[in-house]
């Protein structure tokens, strides 16, 4: 016997497995590949079962949105996939393992983000309330532009009541203080200021007595002439 072979000799040799073993472990392969194909088969009903709802829903002139039960994540999956195919949105609501479930929508009557928002809270989506709402939100908005643009105005820098008083008097003080203002209308003059209110008469008689100012102008002028 040579050095390999007394080597491969000396190492320990697999276990043998039993013929009860191995029909036990080929049982047990046939389980799981049958469970794999069960379970792609039960995968593949539900999404035809998906499938049928939307299409049924899609056909359904009247209908907007649709709302399916709770589900798992895996369901919600091919439900999200499924709307997708049929170009419609879907929203996810509720908590998770508990109630989670699936919204769908026609684009044309896509949820806003208050809707959405009333519905993730688990709220009644009311328009009428919401567009109420929006309309004070936009109130109050503009009221704190007008008050922050108020307390911006430009005030003066010296307080001319104190500064002369001890001058001209309290009284006069008073009276002679003036606010300074920003003028809002400097440098702008309104197309109406720009009109020529004048009548046609009154311009020929303006440019008359103009030109009759000139004539005279003219005649009353000394005349001077060079020395003979």
């Amino acid at each position: 016997m040579d050095l390999l072979g007394s080597i491969l000799g000396s190492m320990d040799k697999p276990p043998q497995i039993s013929e009860a073993e191995r029909q036990q472990k080929k049982k047990q392969r046939e389980l799981e590949q049958k469970a794999q194909a069960n379970e792609k088969q039960m995968k593949q009903k539900f999404r035809e079962k998906i499938e049928e709802k939307i299409n049924a829903f899609l056909r359904d002139g009247e209908a907007k949105s649709y709302k399916f039960e709770p589900m798992d994540k895996f369901q919600r999956s091919i439900v999200h996939d499924v709307a997708d195919v049929a170009g419609l949105a879907a929203y996810s609501f509720g908590e998770e393992e508990v109630d989670r479930f699936i919204q769908v929508w026609k684009k044309e009557f896509s949820p806003c983000e208050g809707e959405l928002s009333a519905l993730r809270k688990g709220e009644e989506w009311d328009p009428v309330r919401y567009k109420q709402i929006k309309e004070e939100e936009e109130w109050k908005s503009r009221l704190e532009e007008e008050r922050a643009r108020q307390k911006n105005k430009i005030k003066p820098k010296t307080n001319y009541q104190a500064k002369y008083e001890h001058l001209i008097g309290k009284e006069a003080a008073v009276d002679a203080a003036r606010k300074t203002e920003a003028n809002k209308s400097y440098g702008m003059v309104s197309a109406e200021s720009k009109k020529d209110k004048r009548t046609v008469e009154q311009v020929q008689a303006e440019l008359r007595a103009k030109k009759m100012r000139k004539l005279e102008e003219g005649e009353a002028l000394p005349i001077h002439r060079p020395d003979q």
